[in-house]
């Protein structure tokens, strides 16, 4: 076990087997390799925090996007497959990185740059689709709004 200094959870202990690395960082954010997964304490709350372990300030907020568009669709680049050494689909895990304004009725996700991890290898990668049916800011309550005649 591992103890990891974070600014929204305090101290935790983490298993080191959970580290993910990034080869390349994430995109603004080079300088952080390692991050780790942390499930928000509320169960019923979709939303996750990947936790850079090299930096305690440094957190996103992530869901699983089919969570936000049940028919999420992508293809991988080649490149992108080799950098995670993806063998087999059932060894991706998906996730999207949040932002939460201050009206949490505004909040979006990026659709268009998908954390992609392979959990088998811990490796993982923000991967930029070149996807015209993607935006980087796809809204997470806009199904509810309407529904509501807002």
């Amino acid at each position: 076990m591992v103890k990891l200094n974070t600014r929204n959870f305090g101290k935790i202990e983490i298993d080191e087997e959970s580290i993910i690395e990034f080869p390349n960082g994430i995109p603004g954010f080079e300088d952080g390799k390692k991050y780790v997964l942390i499930n928000n304490p509320d169960e019923e709350n979709p939303f996750q925090w990947l936790q850079s372990v090299d930096n305690s300030d440094l957190a996103f907020v992530v869901i699983n996007p089919f969570l936000v568009k049940f028919d999420y669709d992508i293809v991988l680049p080649e490149s992108a497959i080799e950098i995670l050494k993806i063998e087999d689909e059932k060894d991706i895990a998906l996730y999207t990185i949040v932002v939460v304004p201050e009206n949490i009725e505004e909040m979006t996700t990026n659709l268009s740059g998908p954390i992609v991890i392979n959990v088998k290898e811990r490796l993982g990668k923000q991967i930029a689709l070149d996807d015209s049916r993607y935006s980087t800011k796809h809204y997470i309550f806009k199904k509810e709004l309407n529904s509501q005649g807002a």
